[in-house]
């Protein structure tokens, strides 16, 4: 992860505007906050210091705060439009206390070593193509025993994607760098994490995304168009069209995953250290 210049904005206002209308006010990834509440469900998060990666407009960072009761939570992006989105949203609830954004150029993450108890991330990996500096950063920001607890977009299989998951990419127009399960272990294990699991989201998120479509195709076409403009809401629909053959093709489907060390019933990495 080299240090760079600030990232070119992938989610402008118009992509919050839109992506809010689909999965709820502040959340750019699907499910909303009962997805959030499944990845980290059997941790125990009240009082904690908590890191959420790719936070984008803030929803989950704040609901780790107010619904599971961490300490303090700290949201980073590399996108200054989702920061300045998230921060509004915060100001709008009063909760600057207790939550805070960070923006800073893609590479090293910002924060001292040790500083969190918990790193959260939903759906962001998956633009970082370099995994194995991405895992050493964030085993390196977390305390000793800290946890680790994520979803992510990834693909059946490294090497050649499929001429349908390129359709998808290409619809989409997003800095994809997906990797396999696999891989994504590989790295983690590299960085000095341990009890890696993987659980494969892939099922649930076929039939939400067929409802999904169906939505956007409906109840929401009307609405939903008149606010952000018709030519970029049919070119979504396009994506999730081109979304659904990627899903129902098997090995070469994206598989959204929480990843990470079974404690009792948890899904999360934990660093190897004492």
């Amino acid at each position: 992860m080299i240090e760079t210049a600030d990232a070119e904005p992938e989610y402008d206002d118009t992509a919050i505007r839109f992506l809010a209308a689909l999965w709820g006010d502040g959340y750019l990834s699907p499910g909303g906050p009962a997805e959030v509440d499944r990845v980290v469900e059997g941790l125990s998060l009240k009082g904690k210091t908590i890191l959420d990666i790719g936070c984008g407009a803030g929803g989950i960072t704040l609901h780790l705060a107010v619904r599971h009761g961490a300490a303090h939570a700290t949201g980073f992006d590399v996108e200054k439009p989702v920061i300045e989105a998230a921060r509004r949203r915060a100001a709008m609830r009063g909760l600057q206390d207790r939550v805070r954004f960070v923006q800073a150029p893609p590479g090293p993450l910002p924060f001292t070593d040790a500083a969190f108890d918990v790193v959260f991330s939903k759906d962001a990996l998956l633009h970082v193509a370099d995994k194995d500096a991405l895992f050493a950063e964030i085993f390196r920001v977390l305390r000793p025993g800290g946890v680790f607890a994520a979803s992510n977009w990834m693909i059946a299989h490294d090497g050649e994607p499929s001429p349908e998951m390129k359709a998808f990419t290409a619809a989409e127009g997003l800095s994809f760098a997906m990797a396999s399960p696999a891989r994504y272990a590989e790295a983690i294990r590299r960085a000095g994490f341990s009890d890696i699991a993987v659980r494969d989201r892939n099922p649930w998120y076929r039939e939400v995304a067929r409802e999904e479509l169906a939505r956007l195709k409906g109840p929401l076409y009307e609405p939903v168009a008149a606010a952000v403009g018709a030519a970029y809401f049919d070119k979504n629909i396009g994506t999730w069209e081109a979304m659904q053959k990627v899903l129902t093709v098997g090995s070469t489907a994206p598989l959204i995953c929480a990843v990470g060390s079974r404690l009792d019933s948890r899904q999360c990495w934990r660093p190897s250290h004492p």
